[in-house]
């Protein structure tokens, strides 16, 4: 199956399952799994922060971290396109009575400094307190600059407000900009990694912050029903992502400049009104083409995709090559005759 549908579908390797099916186990409830241990030490010192958490999902990290750095009644500001604000449920405001305040993001995924000034709320008994802001970076696989994560770092000073960041592809960023990823996590409280998308372990995130942050977090994970037991099979496969499969993400980024620079060559597919910065590759599609009849027979040919309305989305990953990229083109030439 060639699977272009998200970075998350990505298969272990057999050396991470090997690692996974010796990893040395306990019962993290408890704290004495020394696998999972060493990830969160290890995690914490390699992303310049006191401590950290695994836990099973990104849905789950950022959930953990607006409800620590909030309380009820208070309020966070985030983008519209972010995925804690669309696409996690509006876990924050069903489970923690905290409230989103969404900004139109910027076409380069940044939030408007300004925009951002005006939507904080003054203190005041009728509104709701504004606590936190909350950026995503890579977001719709755009890279924020570290010149911009500087200036938020500089406003949230100036407000009083903590900085979060969902980090779910981080690592895309730090690569697509060529820096450590030490460069982009030096500005922020609060940061999740994503560990299953790009760098290919099975399940898991990461949130880091400082130790206060991080055992609030643990206490509400439990809360949540998030402790796991002998999770150190899981977070040896985290470990073995985050020190073997970051280098090669840059084949991801290379494999959709590819993918892009092909698709605009297809009658009636044109990728033009989207930059292509990291994994993630957006397309506009002409109205007479069926996209969900295209789909069907591309999943005939064991070829999936994410069709959208009149556009979609693909996704590169380790387990996509420059052959299956070619494959996918050769379909949709002949679907398109």
């Amino acid at each position: 199956m060639i699977d272009f549908r998200s970075d998350t579908v990505t298969q272990p390797c057999q050396q991470m399952r090997l690692l996974m099916s010796n990893a040395e186990v306990g019962d993290d409830v408890y704290g004495d799994d020394p696998s999972v241990n060493e990830l969160e030490q290890w995690a914490a010192t390699r992303h310049g922060f006191e401590a950290s958490l695994f836990v099973s999902s990104g849905t789950q990290a950022n959930l953990l971290a607006i409800l620590s750095h909030c309380e009820r009644g208070d309020e966070y500001l985030c983008g519209q396109n972010a995925h804690n604000y669309r696409y996690e449920a509006g876990g924050a405001a069903v489970l923690g009575s905290v409230q989103p305040q969404p900004i139109e993001n910027e076409p380069d995924g940044s939030l408007c400094l300004t925009k951002l000034e005006k939507a904080i709320k003054p203190d005041d008994s009728h509104f709701a307190r504004t606590r936190l802001l909350s950026l995503e970076n890579t977001i719709g696989g755009k890279v924020l600059s570290l010149q911009y994560l500087a200036q938020a770092r500089a406003f949230t000073n100036k407000h009083q407000l903590m900085l979060h960041l969902d980090g779910a592809r981080v690592y895309n960023a730090a690569v697509a900009l060529n820096v450590d990823i030490k460069e982009i996590s030096q500005h922020f409280d609060s940061m999740t990694i994503c560990l299953s998308k790009g760098l290919g372990a099975p399940v898991g995130s990461l949130l880091l912050g400082n130790r206060e942050f991080i055992q609030k977090a643990r206490r509400l994970r439990k809360m949540l029903g998030g402790g796991m037991r002998q999770a150190g099979i899981l977070a040896a496969a985290g470990l073995y992502a985050l020190t073997h499969n970051v280098s090669r993400l840059v084949d991801d980024h290379d494999n959709a400049q590819y993918l892009a620079h092909q698709l605009n060559t297809l009658k009636g597919f044109s990728t033009e009104s989207y930059q292509v910065h990291t994994n993630i590759v957006f397309v506009d599609i002409d109205e007479s083409i069926d996209i969900q009849r295209m789909s069907e027979k591309l999943k005939a040919q064991n070829i999936v995709i994410t069709p959208g309305y009149q556009g979609m989305r693909f996704v590169t990953h380790k387990d996509i090559t420059r052959d299956d990229i070619d494959k996918l083109l050769a379909a949709l030439r002949t679907e398109l005759l």
